[in-house]
């Protein structure tokens, strides 16, 4: 089987139990037998390769024959504080902040944000993190915050923080080789007021933008995610 399959448990005495989610997904869409081989994930950095023993409509049970530390994850770590966009758009943006390494998302409460990171919303999210893990072979798990204003967030700080806004500066590649860990904030569809823009600046957070274009939420998420978890060519 190449599907990977998440352990919110870790082993006991070498041996797993899957949860619900993933017993019934290895049993009824896998159709998985005793004696398969199946590679699970920690979502702390640890990659097993799992002998199933035990295979019931509710419970699969599997015996750890190998497991070490996999690392796919960027070198920067990069925190991006984004103010959620609607609907399936959310879900959209997690998982491809996954694939791009993002380390951590925390939803941004800004005065013109359309989105409430409600609990219920914050637990979809978890769920599409470990959903994406799972395909795009992370075994390190993207944090999703709870929800936070922006106060709280450059209270924060990281070694560089960068807002984007029209009336910023173009990004410099160099300011962000130098930095071990990134804070990315990004605003809502109807953009940062003048307070939250002059907010940030005086805390040191630089103001730089992507380009003349006004792009969503979501893209000026990933756009900044690429320029720095992506490195650079020889």
């Amino acid at each position: 089987m190449s599907e990977r399959f998440f352990l919110d448990q870790p082993p006991v005495a070498g041996e797993v139990t899957f949860d619900d989610a993933e017993s019934q997904h290895l049993a009824k869409v896998m159709r998985a037998n005793v004696g398969d081989m199946v590679v699970g994930f920690d979502g702390a950095g640890i990659e097993y390769q799992i002998e199933l023993i035990s295979v019931g409509k509710k419970k699969v049970i599997g015996t750890v024959r190998q497991q070490e530390e996999v690392s796919r994850e960027a070198t920067r770590q990069l925190t991006l504080a984004v103010a959620l966009p609607k609907g399936d758009r959310q879900r959209w943006l997690i998982e491809k902040c996954v694939e791009l390494g993002v380390a951590r998302l925390i939803p941004l409460l800004t005065q013109r944000g359309v989105a409430q990171p409600v609990e219920k919303a914050i637990e979809r999210l978890r769920r599409a993190v470990i959903e994406a893990s799972k395909q795009c072979e992370r075994n390190v798990l993207m944090e999703v915050a709870e929800g936070q204003t922006l106060e709280q967030v450059l209270a924060s700080q990281p070694e560089v923080a960068l807002m984007l806004h029209p009336s910023g500066d173009a990004i410099q590649p160099a300011t962000i080789a130098a930095a071990g860990q990134v804070l990315g904030i990004i605003g809502p569809e109807g953009g940062f007021s003048e307070e939250e823009v002059a907010q940030a600046a005086a805390a040191g957070c630089q103001i730089v933008s992507l380009g003349p274009r006004i792009l969503r939420v979501e893209t000026a998420a990933l756009a900044m995610a690429s320029l720095v978890t992506i490195p650079p060519g020889p």
